[in-house]
């Protein structure tokens, strides 16, 4: 006679490897949409929406600067979560990043005035597509 009190640790066992398998593909890179109005990243749990009417810069940068982590992840080349930058502790500006590739040049994106969001895919000719796509978007102010 076989027991069959512990189904329900099978069926828990079972659902939390779902789980964890669903949360790393969410994670596992960044998941970005653009049409005529912004560009939106997802990335996990993070999601950022940025319209094209309120980009301030857009600029390659080789590397992110020194910055606290509020909450996010780092694993290998990847970093991702919501920072605060340590040369302006006393405002709660927070820096948004969503790097694939620590490796590669990142994409900073200041937008709405002063808010920051650094960003690269895993591929460099996706990063750059993206940038192009971002500059062309950038509304130029007659002097």
């Amino acid at each position: 006679m076989q027991k069959k009190g512990h189904v329900l640790w099978n069926v828990l066992g079972v659902i939390t490897v779902i789980i964890c398998l669903f949360a790393f593909v969410l994670h596992f890179k960044n998941w970005t949409k653009t049409d005529a109005t912004g560009f939106r990243v997802l990335s996990g749990f993070y999601l950022q929406e940025v319209p094209f009417s309120a980009l301030d810069s857009v600029k390659l940068v080789p590397k992110i600067p020194g910055m606290v982590r509020l909450n996010g992840f780092s694993a290998m080349e990847k970093e991702k979560g919501i920072f605060r930058e340590f040369k302006d502790s006393l405002t709660e500006n927070k820096v948004y990043v969503y790097i694939d590739n620590l490796e590669n040049q990142k994409i900073k994106i200041v937008h709405h005035d002063s808010l920051k969001l650094f960003i690269n895919l895993k591929d460099s000719t996706e990063t750059q597509q993206l940038f192009d796509l971002l500059s062309s978007k950038l509304v130029v102010e007659p002097n």
